[in-house]
């Protein structure tokens, strides 16, 4: 008798990595205390197909990326444990924090175009090219 490996499904691991992103964020609110790791936000989740590992992409704000991702680094098992009690399926991810850039690299973008929009940036310079000669 062989053993078959099922493909999970794209939509299911999407559906999966969305209730543990929902359920953590929840449980990170709790548990963590905002004056020592800042304001957390969970931005995304990507589950390996075995569903063994998460990696688990977060924002901070008012604290230190770094602090921020050794505490919950720290903290993985806990959560686990908790998501454990939560979900109700048979392989929890074992968690793995990660700071995503995104939003700072975001907000660079935003300061660089208000930036370039401020008038009087280009005052010497004409708005249109003279078409007639």
């Amino acid at each position: 008798m062989s053993r078959h490996k099922q493909k999970s499904s794209p939509s299911r691991n999407l559906r999966l990595a969305d209730q543990i992103q929902k359920d953590l964020a929840i449980i990170i609110q709790r548990e963590i205390d905002m004056s020592r790791a800042g304001l957390i936000t969970l931005s995304g989740i990507e589950l390996t197909t075995d569903y063994a590992h998460a990696k688990v992409y977060f924002t901070v704000l008012g604290a230190e990326a770094e602090l921020a991702q050794a505490l919950l680094n720290e903290k993985a098992g806990w959560f686990h444990s908790q998501l454990y009690k939560l979900l109700h399926i048979h392989t929890v991810p074992t968690l793995h924090f990660f700071h995503d850039p995104r939003l700072k690299h975001g907000i660079a973008m935003s300061a660089l175009i208000d930036q370039a929009n401020l008038p009087g940036q280009y005052a010497g310079l004409p708005d249109e090219p003279d078409d007639k000669p």
